[in-house]
């Protein structure tokens, strides 16, 4: 039986977001604040997708940024803490788990893609500053599609893009949202829990959860 190709998401799932706390309050603004930005950049960016308008990721974080940092006591200019937070984004490493996980795949002989709601060329630096670049195929935006995930378009676009059935195909990501929209459109899910949190009860369940992508390959080996 052929082995399915390896989807992953990659803003949070591969690179560690959680590094975007020390460099708010590298500006003076509280750590916790960072959380709050993704968070609003996923709200505001679903909500035009939804309203029929797929637009960059990076404008949209833009405003996010500036609002969440309006009224804090910054240590610089607002449009110097933009720049900052935008550069940090651009600069963060990825999870732990990320290089041995992804080796331990293609060790296996999976093929591995990614998908992402963020710019490609984004993805594929993260990937090239790990040194895992050569590892993962084709590295997808949606910036190309119609839509943003978890539109049901984005995932067929990922579908065409590297030829496959969806059924033939597993999406790896932290977000249930995610998972719940692969799920949606066909796809086969792995969630990766790595905080431990309980999956949401609305959503579509995954078909397997783990904790570390170094699971993935025995995982998908049994089926």
């Amino acid at each position: 039986m052929a082995l399915p190709l390896v989807l992953f998401d990659v803003n949070g799932t591969l690179s560690d977001l959680g590094r975007m706390s020390q460099h708010f309050e590298e500006l003076g603004a509280p750590p916790q604040l960072a959380a709050l930005w993704f968070t609003s950049v996923l709200r505001d960016g679903f909500a035009l997708t939804a309203a029929g308008r797929n637009a960059p990721f990076g404008e949209i974080a833009g405003d996010a940024l500036r609002t969440v940092l309006a009224g804090q006591a910054l240590n610089r200019d607002i449009d110097d803490a933009l720049a900052h937070v935008m550069t940090s984004l651009q600069e963060l490493p990825v999870h732990p788990d990320v290089v041995e996980g992804l080796q331990a795949l293609t060790g296996q002989g999976f093929e591995l893609a990614a998908l992402t709601n963020g710019a490609a060329a984004t993805a594929e630096a993260l990937l090239e500053r790990a040194g895992a670049r050569g590892a993962v195929g084709a590295v997808l935006s949606v910036e190309d599609a119609p839509r943003w995930k978890p539109a049901p378009e984005s995932y067929a676009y990922a579908l065409r893009a590297v030829r496959r059935e969806a059924h033939d195909v597993v999406l790896v990501a932290v977000h249930p949202w995610d998972i719940d929209g692969a799920a949606r459109a066909g796809l086969r899910t792995v969630w990766l829990d790595r905080a431990g949190a309980p999956y949401p009860t609305v959503m579509t369940r995954p078909d397997h959860e783990v904790s570390t992508i170094a699971e993935l390959p025995d995982l998908l080996v049994r089926g």
